[in-house]
Order: structure tokens, then sequence, then C-alpha cells
């Protein structure tokens, strides 16, 4: 993947990373090896990192040409994508997402795995809708859902695949505020910069309390969690 589809430059203490292949922003292993060498640089060089999309899109989840030619691409492709997400989920740093539009599966857990998550104003989809599209969500997925959304929308958005504009995905918990599109950057941008103040060690040794025992179970049932996705789809 050539670098401008995962763009990276630091801002001050801030690491900006922006996914834009043209298109939808598919977490491709070519996104995904990408994504994961951009938080590398990120740790030793800055103090916070500002996760960007393309115009209108944040990311449509995981690529669907690998996700359906077979049970074994799905648990590759699921378990690669699931420790980019806790790479995300459990970053030393802090993680601001600015989402600027469509957040679809794949794409709203990286939402859910943020520290602040700034979108952008208007009509779009954001969610996990993998059950209206006849995926079997993942217990990771679940579980970074049950810890990050409002327990008033847990099971909407989780069973029964809702789909939130983005002011409704700010009230389910996908979101922290919404701002208009033309003041996303400069909000978002504003909000890592001040995260990026907090101090070593108090910061990243609140976050592993906060979400480490998420993280742990997670670990801990993978491997089963992958088994599983793969006896269903192999089944379908």
């Amino acid at each position: 993947m050539s670098a401008d589809k995962v763009r990276y430059e630091l801002r001050d203490t801030v690491a900006v990373i922006t996914l834009d292949d043209g298109k939808a922003n598919a977490l491709s292993y070519d996104m995904m090896a990408a994504i994961t060498e951009r938080l590398d640089r990120a740790e030793r060089e800055a103090r916070a990192v500002l996760l960007m999309g393309r115009d209108r899109r944040l990311s449509a989840g995981f690529d669907l040409s690998v996700m359906t030619t077979g049970p074994d691409a799905v648990r590759q492709m699921v378990g690669t994508g699931a420790e980019l997400l806790l790479r995300i989920y459990t970053f030393p740093r802090p993680v601001v997402v600015g989402c600027t539009g469509h957040a679809l599966a794949a794409g709203a857990i990286i939402l859910l795995a943020g520290d602040w998550r700034v979108g952008a104003a208007g009509d779009f989809k954001i969610g996990l809708n993998e059950v209206a599209i006849r995926l079997t969500l993942p217990a990771f997925a679940m579980e970074m859902a049950r810890d990050r959304l409002s327990k008033r929308y847990f099971n909407a958005a989780t069973l029964l695949a809702q789909v939130f504009d983005a002011n409704g995905a700010k009230d389910a918990g996908y979101l922290d505020e919404v701002v208009p599109a033309a003041q996303l950057f400069d909000t978002a941008l504003a909000q890592a910069l001040r995260l990026a103040a907090l101090p070593d060690p108090a910061f990243p040794e609140t976050k592993l309390r906060q979400r480490g025992a998420v993280a742990r179970h997670i670990r801990h049932t993978l491997a089963e969690d992958l088994e599983s996705l793969t006896m269903v789809v192999g089944a379908s």
C-alpha cells in the first residue's frame, strides 16, 4: 500500500494518521499493516494520536472481497483486525478519532476503541451492522460495545444491528461530540493537543486499569471467538 493511503503527519505533539484509499477505507491487510506501522511510530515520537478518515468516510469495515472467500479468510482477517483494534483500545497515548462520515462494522469498532471521538454532523451511517448483512458479530466487538456504548442502546446496537446518524451515534456512545464537517479537523486536533498534555505514567496506567480486564478477556477468548465465527460462515 502506498504511503498516501495511510498518511502520517506530526502536528506539534500529535501524530495525525489519515486513512484515505479513495474509496470506502476498507480494512484490508495492507491498510491494517500500515496503520499498525504508523501507531508504532506515533508511540515513539508523539504524545497523542488523531486518527482520521477521508471525506465522508471513516471506514466501511473489513475488506469484504477477502471476507467472502471462505471460513479461513474470515478467521484470519477478523483475527488480524482484532489485534489492531485492541492496539488502539489499549494504546498508551491518548487516541482521538475524527469520524469524517460513515463508520460501519469494524469502522464503528474503531470508534469504540478511541479515547475521544469527534464526529462530523450529517446523515451518516454509524454502527455495528453485521447481523443485518448476515454476519455474526464477533465476541470481541461485543465486549468493546458493552464497555463503551450506552446501556440503553447496547441491545439495539449489537443484536438488532441498529445504525445511527451522527447525533444518534453520540447518544448511543459511539461519539463524544458532533461538530459541523468544516470544523471537524480543527476540533479533533485541539482535543488531541489537550489530551497530549496528560502526564506519564498517570495516563497509561489509568487506561490500563480502566480497559485492561476487557482486553485480557478478549485475548483469552479470541481463538474460540474466531473458531466460532468460522463455523457459522462455513455452515451458511
